[in-house]
């Protein structure tokens, strides 16, 4: 498991108890006392630790290099999952996935951006920044899930949408626009999940939804930390600052009425414990289809309009 820097004094001591227990085998001799006092000071470091992570130490969980990606969960939370490629005019973005499945026997269409694990996986993936092409493809299979009257799961882990020439010159930013006002118009309900970098419109393409909810450790936010900083303060070194000042995680945009609810991740993040974090965002999933199944077209979509129109509004 690769190491990030605030854990560690943590694996520190996780590094002496495996040299006494090591010691301990070499010299017969009992190191029972010294282990469990390790051990106990492991334990307790951990807790203070993950229940007081800072902004920045979240989105380093949020980046983790082995966090869960879509196929991932995707194979943990639903059954007969099939990928529909394309965009039916005549690519397929692969930093986009999506597909019919099943999650415990309701019909859905999952569709959300896809990660890799390694250099090979995420340049075929283009580390989840997905083009043209691939709002395209996702915007078919949205009306294509309309059609038939299938709830949308999308599954977000984006640093946005990618940036390059060729995406800006085959209309990024009408793909992404578009995308915002069909979702809006959907008849059917839509549960957006951000599970790990939520960043600026390649994010919000896939979550007008009727629900947003957010991995404990996820971020979401208008632009990534270093780009903030960079704008603010001509000097990206200062992502912490930026992500302190930006209200990105889950606990504050919840308080703000950004997103709907939060889902439990293992202790020190998802990429502890795939199964446990599929099994939290799937029992969160079928809370929310129960309620969202029971309303009609028009309250989907009103409610989806309202709560998106009145993002930021502030009483007075």
């Amino acid at each position: 498991m690769l190491m990030l820097r605030f854990e560690k004094p943590l694996y520190d001591l996780r590094a002496k108890i495996n040299e006494l227990e090591e010691m301990g085998k070499r010299s017969d001799k009992d190191m029972t006392k010294e282990i469990q006092h390790f051990e106990q000071a492991a334990e307790e470091f951990a807790e203070e630790l993950y229940a007081n992570l800072t902004p920045s130490q979240k989105i380093q969980i949020a980046r983790h290099p082995e966090r869960p990606n879509f196929k991932d969960l995707v194979d943990r939370i639903s059954e007969n999952f099939v990928e529909f490629h394309g965009d039916r005019e005549g690519t397929d973005d692969r930093a986009i996935a999506g597909g019919p499945a099943t999650i415990d026997g309701i019909p859905v269409m999952i569709v959300g951006t896809y990660k890799g694990k390694s250099t090979k996986d995420n340049l075929i993936h283009n580390f989840g920044m997905p083009q043209p092409q691939g709002y395209r493809k996702a915007l078919r299979l949205f009306k294509h899930a309309e059609r038939f009257n299938m709830p949308i799961i999308t599954l977000i882990d984006t640093p946005g949408a990618y940036p390059g020439i060729k995406a800006e010159e085959t209309a990024q930013g009408t793909a992404i626009a578009v995308n915002l006002a069909e979702l809006a118009k959907l008849k059917v309900p839509v549960i957006a999940i951000i599970t790990g970098e939520g960043c600026s419109g390649g994010a919000l393409g896939l979550a007008v939804a009727n629900k947003v909810l957010m991995f404990e450790h996820a971020y979401y936010t208008v632009i990534s930390p270093e780009g903030c900083a960079s704008i603010l303060w001509r000097d990206a070194a200062l992502a912490d600052k930026a992500a302190e000042a930006l209200k990105i995680t889950a606990d504050d945009l919840l308080k703000f009425d950004i997103i709907d609810d939060i889902i439990k991740e293992p202790r020190g993040g998802a990429h502890y414990d795939y199964d446990l974090t599929a099994k939290n965002l799937k029992k969160k999933i079928l809370k929310n289809l129960k309620e969202l199944m029971s309303k009609s077209a028009d309250e989907l979509r009103n409610e989806r309009y309202e709560k998106f129109r009145t993002k930021g509004v502030i009483a007075k």
